[in-house]
């Protein structure tokens, strides 16, 4: 990911990766992968929680442990990122390894981005897909922290290097070495291309996958583990979580609109921001914001100038940023976790009279991201979303990339995926 200042100019270009997260640091030319083969099985039983899933678990852990096991998906063949079943198998489980039977997984705009190549990074066949919710259903024997039955998530990504500073202080999620859930390679598996979430089966170790707390609709929990995470955490690293504190978050998508849930739960007032006056009901009577910003009225941003102490930026697609600092407080903090495939400009002028800072974030470590379930768990935070079935995936891919969703689309994948094989 690119931060580059020219200090030679008055104003600052600043690059970032498409999506609401940097995929990959440095780009490179799409590669087509073998996949190894494999008869799939499907079910499209659903597991429920609590009381189905110790069935679940006995029905299908008889079927993974020293042999691979068979995996159906849907991938991306080539940069068109339309979506059709695949056949193909997971790895072997080692000792450390959980296998999970997949139940929900949320569409997040990285995987548009990733299936239709627009980084430049894509090895097809793609199976997309990291906001994953799922069941335990076999464990290897070394593993300590889960066990069959298990109600688990799995993230943005499945492994990193454990040796860097960012991995011994929880962000692994900054590690030059993460593993990427989908279209990422894994150099502890011989280099293997990772599948995502959206298929019937994942096989993780166990330290990059989080336990998923008693009380969190299944379906609406499963955005959380992208959205979620990457509201949550820089939130907690920078200090904008206090009672009484007046956040802003700018666009209600997929990331805003759980920024605002939990802002509220923090104690913040919070303002949202949005170029969109259709959506100020929404805002302010379903999800329960304090005030609404027009961002195209010059009147209310003047009217705003000064007040927030911070803001988050979620907005996937380009726009102009200089006005939106005009709104904090000396020494505000913005924090950029959308990333518009364009660049931004920031004049010098909008942050260097008010010492005003400017960060971003990728997703979350993995203690940040069960601290965030154990949160949203305690004060009932979940996505709205819309469920579908898998094969309507298509055409949901066609609508997000219209942002036409309110706010999440989540696939049944137990629900749907053996019946579209």
């Amino acid at each position: 990911m690119s931060h580059h200042f020219h200090l030679s100019s008055s104003v600052l270009p600043l690059s970032f990766f498409p999506g609401e997260l940097g995929a990959r640091f440095s780009p490179a030319e799409p590669r087509p992968l073998a996949s190894s083969g494999g008869v799939a099985v499907a079910s499209s039983s659903r597991a429920l929680r609590p009381h189905m899933a110790k069935a679940v678990a006995k029905e299908a852990g008889a079927q993974e442990a020293a042999q691979g096991s068979a995996a159906l998906g849907w991938a991306a063949r080539d940069a068109s990122g339309v979506l059709s079943p695949f056949d193909f198998s997971r790895r072997a489980q080692k000792d450390d390894d959980v296998t999970i039977k997949v139940l929900y997984c949320g569409i997040c705009h990285t995987d548009l981005y990733t299936i239709k190549n627009e980084w430049g990074t894509a090895m097809y066949p793609v199976v997309p897909g990291h906001e994953i919710l799922g069941v335990v259903t076999s464990v290897g024997s070394g593993v300590s922290k889960f066990k069959a039955g298990d109600t688990v998530g799995v993230g943005y990504f499945v492994g990193s290097c454990r040796s860097c500073e960012c991995c011994g202080n929880g962000y692994e999620n900054y590690c030059s070495g993460m593993v990427l859930t989908s279209n990422g390679i894994d150099p502890e598996h011989g280099g293997a291309v990772t599948q995502g979430g959206f298929s019937d089966v994942m096989l993780v170790n166990e330290d990059y996958v989080v336990r998923v707390p008693d009380g969190l609709p299944l379906d609406k929990a499963a955005p959380l583990l992208c959205a979620g995470v990457t509201v949550y955490s820089p939130m907690m690293r920078f200090g904008l979580n206090a009672p009484g504190k007046h956040l802003g978050v700018v666009g209600l998508g997929g990331l805003g609109h759980v920024a605002v849930k939990f802002g509220k739960a923090f104690g913040m007032r919070v303002t949202v921001i949005s170029t969109s006056p259709g959506k100020r009901e929404e805002a302010l009577e379903r999800l329960g914001a304090d005030e609404f910003l027009v961002s195209r009225d010059a009147e209310q941003m003047q009217a705003a100038a000064g007040t927030m102490d911070g803001i988050l930026d979620t907005v996937s697609a380009w726009h102009p940023i200089s006005p939106l600092f005009a709104l904090m407080k000396p020494m505000g903090q913005m924090v950029f976790v959308g990333g518009p495939t364009k660049p931004l400009e920031l004049p010098a002028y909008a942050i260097v009279p008010g010492g005003k800072g400017i960060a971003g974030n990728c997703v979350g470590g993995i203690r940040d991201c069960q601290a965030m379930l154990e949160f949203a768990a305690k004060h009932g935070i979940t996505a709205e979303v819309e469920v579908i079935k898998m094969d309507y995936v298509n055409t949901a891919l066609e609508r997000l990339a219209k942002n036409d969703v309110r706010y999440r689309f989540v696939i049944d994948v137990a629900g749907s995926l053996g019946s579209t094989s």
